[in-house]
């Protein structure tokens, strides 16, 4: 087989100024709270220009690595949650993972989410996902609302669970695999009438204190995500990213039957 070849493309200086950097934050070397210099002394140490490193030090920025502590002051953060499971939503797209791989890891994932919730949920965290569950209700019918509602249930529940480590996990599993549901609507409308009735079983057992059925409410609901896009005859193999209808939007979560998912 003939070697194939695409152009080389040499990195950006401002990449390698921010790699730089994020390398000695992940060793330690940088630890939170750390005042970074400034960009003149920067601009030296690298031997580039200002403005390089600004484009470097706005990309860990945005990235959560460092925070302003006053206008001309950069210092060493922790990332939070969101923006570190971005990068792994971007990670796992670029991989081509299927709708199986996902779905495999979110049935681990989410009933374990949903029994710990069952344990640690407070009044804020009940309030939170009743609030979501209003509104995925009011929300039936109308696709991409539906999706965005549905992924922000399913985080919650994670994030009630208290967690930490759990929710970081499932996060961008569930981003990738709850996108697939805006191909699996046009296919079996009835999908979303299910999709409410399990939430409500997963609200109700989380606010019983009923761990086993927590698990067992979102073990099916999720079950039934797969039954459903079996059902809809879309490709549980198929690279996510090449699913129709799948949210592009990466910069930056079902009950018994099939399709409630």
């Amino acid at each position: 087989m003939a070697l194939k070849v695409k152009p080389l493309r040499v990195q950006h200086a401002y990449a390698q100024v921010s790699d730089q950097i994020e390398a000695q934050i992940m060793e330690g070397v940088l630890k939170p709270g750390d005042q970074l210099p400034g960009e003149v002394e920067m601009a030296a140490m690298f031997n580039v220009n200002r403005s390089t490193v600004r484009e470097g030090i706005r990309r860990l920025e945005s990235e959560g690595f460092v925070r302003r502590s006053s206008p001309r002051k950069m210092v060493v953060s922790i990332p939070r949650m969101a923006e570190l499971s971005s990068r792994q939503t971007r990670a796992l797209s670029m991989l081509d993972v299927s709708f199986d791989e996902l779905w495999h890891a979110a049935i681990a994932t989410e009933p374990l989410a949903a029994e710990l919730a069952a344990l640690h949920a407070d009044a804020k965290d009940l309030s939170t996902l009743t609030d979501i569950h209003t509104a995925l209700v009011a929300a039936e019918g109308k696709g991409k609302t539906t999706i965005e509602l549905d992924t922000a249930f399913h985080s919650q529940v994670a994030k009630a669970s208290k967690n930490r480590v759990l929710q970081m996990a499932r996060e961008p599993i569930g981003f990738l695999l709850y996108s697939g549901f805006e191909a699996l609507i046009p296919q079996l409308p009835q999908a979303m009438s299910r999709q409410i009735v399990a939430h409500n079983h997963v609200i109700e057992a989380i606010r019983n204190r009923d761990p086993s059925r927590a698990r067992e409410w979102m073990h099916r609901h999720i079950d039934d995500f797969k039954r459903g896009y079996i059902q809809a005859g879309l490709p549980l193999s198929t690279p996510i990213s090449g699913v129709p209808g799948r949210l592009a939007h990466l910069a930056t979560d079902k009950g018994p039957s099939a399709g409630s998912k």
